[in-house]
């Protein structure tokens, strides 16, 4: 297994570790387990520089690597819903994004097209990675991140999920139609 690979399964073996730290609520508990959500998402960037900068892709990694972002948000955007940081709604329309483009996908596979991520989607995962450490640290209640800003926080991802998600079915809309 190349370092890319290693690294998608270090962020897939590190969303446990995280989610347990959250629910063991230990003092600093966010902390470590903002520490931990920090070092799984600099797995993606770092696996993805690799990868390319060394040709180092392979089909595990085309499969894995998108999925350990999809499991590492999904987890996180749970504890929020959890513990009533997030509406389930906004989560709600996470999954359906990443269910949709997903299907979108695999039209194309069979289709014998690639659907590679566009600049939306990378702005979409980037300020959802961002917005997630924010609303980490906004679950102190000492801390002095205001609620406004975990508002905001949803709303950017809600907002950025939303656009790239119809952008991929616009700029793909050929493949719809000849499904």
């Amino acid at each position: 297994m190349n370092l890319p690979n290693k690294l998608t399964m270090m962020r897939i073996l590190l969303i446990p570790v995280f989610m347990v730290v959250l629910y063991l609520g230990f003092p600093g508990a966010n902390y470590a387990a903002l520490a931990i959500f920090i070092v799984a998402s600099l797995t993606d960037l770092l696996d993805g520089k690799i990868a390319r900068k060394y040709n180092l892709v392979t089909d595990f990694g085309k499969f894995a690597d998108p999925l350990a972002d999809k499991m590492l948000v999904t987890a996180a955007m749970l504890w929020f819903v959890e513990i009533g940081q997030m509406p389930a709604w906004a989560l709600l329309i996470v999954i359906v994004r990443e269910f949709a483009v997903s299907g979108l996908r695999m039209i194309a596979s069979d289709k014998g097209r690639v659907i590679a991520a566009g600049w939306s989607g990378k702005v979409k995962t980037a300020s959802t990675m961002v917005c997630i450490c924010v609303m980490l640290l906004a679950v102190e209640p000492w801390m002095p991140v205001p609620r406004v800003l975990n508002l905001l926080c949803v709303a950017v991802i809600v907002v950025t999920t939303l656009y790239s998600g119809v952008e991929y079915f616009v700029l793909n809309k050929d493949v719809i139609a000849s499904a």
